[in-house]
């Protein structure tokens, strides 16, 4: 039996906004459009300039091809939301799809989806948190706000599933954990990564990538890297990524800790092409953060099967199973330094590496397409 085209309308961040949210919803959209018709709402306004905590939410890369994205969402202001909603409902969309990671979009996404269901709609929402890493007022009411009008979820992490059946205990969900991040190109070797960035050959390299926010633990990487082990082993630091706060107590905890040139930073926001650059050049990922639901860098590293190191937090747990495809660690100094000299000093380069080629198999773009539709259908 041939199933029935769809049309699709995908609620949320793209292009010409940038970062992983973008780039989330656009590779969403580039596989569901194999089998049907694909459209992405996305904002004029995403965040008020004094609420974005970086330089820019724009993208310096060119439009993604083949990809219908419509800039029409106003975050801030309620007439915009009921045009917004009003012209959905005129669309009947069979599915509409919308991302959830910050209580603060509660307001306008939620009005959007009341507005715009119609009729068979289903309406589904991909939740990368629902409890914030970061609380502020408001949180649960807007939340809730939100939640009401869906019909169906896609927990990424079994911690955010926990969270979601808090408000919502009956309501149909999945667990679908976050697919690969396949779109930011095919890998090169260690050496020409190196070249690029123009790093001393010979050395053992980690990475730090993505935004810089307090709940990611950066200061305890910075710690860690003053650990006897880490000085014997001659272990640098690549840290690649814009601040998402404010950039001070960072810097002078590395005037503090006088780690020279043994950590590097990379402190402006990441060009998609050039992503590639920092995880070929590294021997190993690491995230050594305080909270987490769950993290496209754990994905982006399964892509270019680089082994991690990761806390004992949140969804990091399931992504990245220890001794397998990377280690797990404590959030402290002490033991992600451990963690890091036990892969270099057992060296697991290549088995961890051949094991991440097998795990990642399960985290599939159209496992995520297929289950969207199995729960709309439901």
């Amino acid at each position: 039996m041939v199933r029935t085209k769809k049309k699709i309308l995908i609620v949320g961040t793209a292009y010409p906004f940038r970062g992983g949210l973008a780039a989330y919803n656009e590779r969403l959209a580039e596989e569901l459009q194999l089998t049907d018709d694909v459209e992405i709402f996305t904002f004029t306004v995403q965040y008020p300039g004094f609420l974005f905590p970086g330089k820019s939410q724009y993208s310096t890369d060119p439009p993604p091809k083949h990809l219908r994205i419509t800039r029409l969402i106003n975050s801030v202001n309620p007439l915009n939301w009921l045009m917004v909603g009003r012209r959905i409902r005129k669309m009947k969309p069979d599915i509409i799809i919308s991302k959830y990671w910050l209580p603060v979009m509660g307001p306008s996404l939620g009005s959007i989806l009341r507005l715009g269901k119609r009729g068979n709609t289903k309406v589904i929402a991909v939740l990368d948190n629902v409890v914030p890493h970061e609380k502020r007022p408001g949180d649960v009411a807007f939340t809730r706000y939100f939640l009401k009008p869906v019909d169906a979820f896609i927990a990424m992490s079994q911690s955010v599933l926990d969270d979601l059946r808090v408000f919502e205990p009956h309501k149909k969900a999945s667990l679908i954990p976050h697919p690969i991040y396949d779109n930011y190109g095919t890998a090169i070797s260690k050496e020409e990564a190196r070249t690029r960035l123009k790093l001393q050959p010979g050395k053992r390299y980690i990475l730090f990538f993505g935004f810089i926010r307090q709940y990611k633990g950066l200061d305890l990487l910075l710690k860690a890297m003053t650990d006897e082990r880490m000085k014997k082993l001659d272990v640098h630091a690549i840290v690649a990524g814009e601040y998402y706060e404010d950039a001070a107590p960072y810097e002078q905890l590395l005037q503090e800790l006088q780690l020279g040139d043994r950590v590097l930073m990379h402190t402006d926001f990441i060009p998609t092409d050039a992503v590639k650059n920092y995880f070929c050049a590294a021997d190993l990922v690491v995230q050594p953060y305080k909270s987490a639901t769950q993290s496209g860098i754990s994905q982006i590293a399964y892509h270019f099967e680089k082994p991690m190191v990761v806390t004992r937090v949140g969804g990091l747990l399931e992504m990245v199973p220890d001794g397998v495809v990377g280690f797990q660690c404590e959030p402290d100094p002490a033991s992600i330094a451990e963690a890091i000299e036990k892969y270099f000093m057992d060296n697991r380069e290549a088995d961890m590496t051949a094991a991440l080629q097998q795990e990642k198999l399960k985290y599939s773009w159209s496992r995520l397409a297929k289950e969207i539709h199995t729960l709309a259908e439901q």
